[in-house]
């Protein structure tokens, strides 16, 4: 287990020296090497002439949006897949299961043509609607493993009582299901900050890239400086870092919830 946690963490560590580095300690090959003294002004660049507050703002916008809605339908999707009695439930199950092996480099083609007849191209929804589309077919896995297992007397209940349907789910249902959706918050905000492919095919302007499609503009402009790069690099990862230290305690439970009944 310690040589696979420094295996694992060694990148990082390497990526933080890096971003501390001139340009000649970083060519000079000396991997291992700490650097000389501490080069602050790699990170200052980074915020300034790197524009990294923008590209930020710009996936914080991108992100939580695509979370948000992922979260809302794939919760009312799994809910009335597994809790509600109907012919063709295993078979839109079967569908969103489909969906989760299409790549994404084989729609880049015909999104390009629906956008641009719709058009959405160089817009934040061009890149939004795609990563709905392909968050939602894993979070409706995760959550229907996880309903399936929760007894249905408590729906029961609560309509005895005379709670409607949205109400169950909203005040009765929602709250059992936090440690699948932590699950669900940190798979799908990584995969979404770290994209790339899909902002890099329908956005152009400078002003609507998000963290990673920037980071490659600042690389063209700054090749030189590789200091600078790696510090936009861990200030770049440094949200995802954050995110997964405040959910971490809840991606154990999620990932076994409904695992087993009971």
């Amino acid at each position: 287990m310690g040589i696979l946690a420094v295996t694992q963490l060694y990148p990082l560590i390497w990526l933080l020296l890096y971003s501390f580095k001139t340009n000649s300690e970083i060519m000079s090959g000396q991997f291992f090497a700490l650097p000389k003294s501490l080069q602050w002004n790699n990170y200052t660049e980074a915020f300034t002439s790197g524009n990294y507050m923008k590209y930020v703002g710009n996936s914080i916008i991108v992100t939580g949006t695509t979370l948000i809605l992922t979260l809302v339908f794939s919760g009312m999707v799994s809910y009335a897949i597994t809790r509600f009695k109907w012919r063709y439930g295993n078979t839109v199950l079967l569908l969103f299961m489909v969906g989760i092996m299409i790549p994404i480099q084989s729609t880049l083609l015909p999104l390009m043509i629906i956008f641009k007849n719709l058009h959405l191209l160089n817009t934040h929804l061009s890149i939004i609607i795609p990563y709905v589309a392909f968050s939602i077919p894993i979070a409706v896995f995760i959550l229907s493993g996880f309903l399936k297992g929760i007894p249905h007397e408590i729906e029961e209940s609560s309509m005895i009582d005379g709670a409607s349907i949205y109400r169950t789910f909203f005040s009765i249902i929602l709250p059992i299901m936090v440690p699948p959706i932590m699950t669900v918050t940190i798979l799908t905000f990584i995969s979404i900050w770290n994209e790339y492919i899909i902002a890099a095919t329908f956005l152009s302007s400078d002003s609507l890239k998000t963290l990673p499609f920037g980071l490659n503009s600042f690389v063209g402009q700054y090749t030189a400086n590789f200091g600078a790069i790696g510090a936009f690099l861990v200030l770049g990862a440094l949200p995802v870092i954050i995110v997964y230290f405040i959910l971490s305690e809840k991606i154990t439970k999620g990932m076994v919830a409904g695992a087993v009944k009971g």
